[in-house]
């Protein structure tokens, strides 16, 4: 392209960031001609062996806890003791959600992850499928009496207040869930409130139970990202980012090719796992 030469007479003035025109050919700002990649051009696809955190920092990202506040306890001591030598790399501690429910001590492990204190780590919790059922029950006992029979009686009882499962009537429900709101601490009710449905740091995408293979990440249903199984599992190809998870419960953490899966069932097997992330590292602490 051929750019007509203006004597000093004829250049335009300019003013701020506005151009003028001289005879029917606009000044041109030369930055203009640079080709830029679009905003919203999506990423490519990242593999497992690819997938690296962001330089600097560490993630320790816990799996399904599940009600189980001693093995949460003994694995927060190992976390901290191994963060004390990683004294250059910036901590993320990530929670994949499920904290209460099946094991006996849901609201011991909520008064843990509220009273966490471990030097300078970000910590990250997620709202899992169990969390998403015991707030339908607070919202409306009788509509999401379900959450009783995922193992919400466990929960319940750790509130000191017991439930009988066979033959419950509705009075037997409305009164367990105004118990419940008697109950709980507003800290926990404020921690339950502001739980998230996902989180990104460098290639990997953290969530509860995967995502919706026909859509991109940035435009999953939190219902996909509580609750999606067979789907996700089975598909094989490559996302955006790689897709750590928990939910789906496997007897040792699973690592594929585009994703990682840390559901070990805490609450019966006394595994409860965390993966470690730094650079393009992947191991279990």
């Amino acid at each position: 392209m051929t750019f007509p030469v203006l004597s000093r007479q004829q250049r335009p003035a300019q003013t701020g960031t506005h151009s003028a025109k001289m005879k029917g050919i606009p000044f041109m700002r030369f930055n203009r001609l640079i080709p830029r990649k679009p905003q919203d051009e999506p990423e490519g696809p990242v593999s497992l062996d690819t997938a690296k955190m962001p330089d600097g920092h560490r993630a320790y990202v816990i799996g399904d806890i599940h009600g189980r506040n001693d093995l949460l306890q003994d694995l927060l001591q190992k976390i901290a003791d191994d963060y004390k030598s990683r004294s250059t790399a910036k901590g993320h501690l990530v929670f994949l959600g499920d904290y209460i429910d099946r094991g006996r001590h849901s609201r011991e492990v909520i008064n843990t992850l509220l009273s966490l204190n471990l030097a300078d780590m970000k910590i990250v919790s997620l709202r899992g499928n169990h969390e998403t059922a015991m707030q339908a029950f607070l919202d409306d006992p009788v509509r999401g009496k379900r959450w009783l029979y995922y193992g919400g009686d466990a929960t319940l009882s750790s509130y000191g207040i017991d439930v009988a499962l066979c033959n419950l009537t509705e009075e037997d429900i409305l009164e367990a869930g105004h118990r419940l709101k008697m109950a709980m601490p507003s800290a926990h009710s404020n921690f339950l409130n502001g739980l998230v449905d996902s989180h990104i740091l460098g290639d990997y995408f953290f969530v509860h139970a995967g995502v919706d293979p026909c859509e991109s990440l940035d435009k999953q249903d939190p219902h996909d990202l509580h609750w999606i199984r067979d789907e996700f599992l089975d598909h094989e190809g490559l996302y955006e980012k790689i897709i750590v998870h928990g939910h789906s419960i496997s007897a040792t953490p699973e690592f594929r090719n585009n994703r990682i899966a840390i559901d070990t069932g805490a609450f019966y097997s006394n595994l409860l796992t965390c993966l470690v992330l730094e650079g393009s590292e992947k191991v279990i602490l």
